[in-house]
């Protein structure tokens, strides 16, 4: 028997350094809604928690520095998560706003199907996430 779903989406939780930074991407330039910031229970630190349509983001800001981090290069750079889909109507916009904001674009838009457009821009980070613009 698989997961019976409660919710249409799934939380996401990213763990960063530096809460502002990531709410000046992932809130002032995506446009997520910030809903609350939260002590973390146990180790100290705050989540951030924003809305991506249904989907939940949590910005984790620990309270001591995590013993590793993640290694750069988004889908080839290791195993494991490495990037994350929104999907939009306005691809060519969000991309450009993510450029002239400071952030890496990694992929430029561009058609990897009939109808099917994508980009990739880096988060203050390294996290790589992807948008999708479906023109069917």
């Amino acid at each position: 028997m698989g997961v019976q779903l409660t919710k249409d989406s799934i939380d996401l939780g990213i763990v960063v350094p530096d809460g502002a930074k990531a709410l000046a991407f992932y809130r002032d330039t995506l446009g997520f809604n910030h809903v609350a910031t939260t002590p973390m229970p146990g180790g100290g630190g705050t989540m951030e928690r924003l809305l991506c349509g249904t989907t939940l983001i949590k910005l984790v800001v620990p309270g001591s520095e995590p013993p590793a981090v993640a290694p750069p290069g988004g889908i080839q750079g290791a195993t494991g998560y490495r990037y994350f889909t929104i999907s939009v109507s306005n691809l060519d916009e969000i991309t450009a706003a993510c450029g002239t904001a400071g952030y890496t674009v990694t992929v430029q838009p561009r058609e990897i199907r009939p109808k099917v457009r994508i980009s990739m821009v880096e988060d203050p980070f390294g996290n790589w996430v992807e948008f999708l613009e479906n023109g069917e």
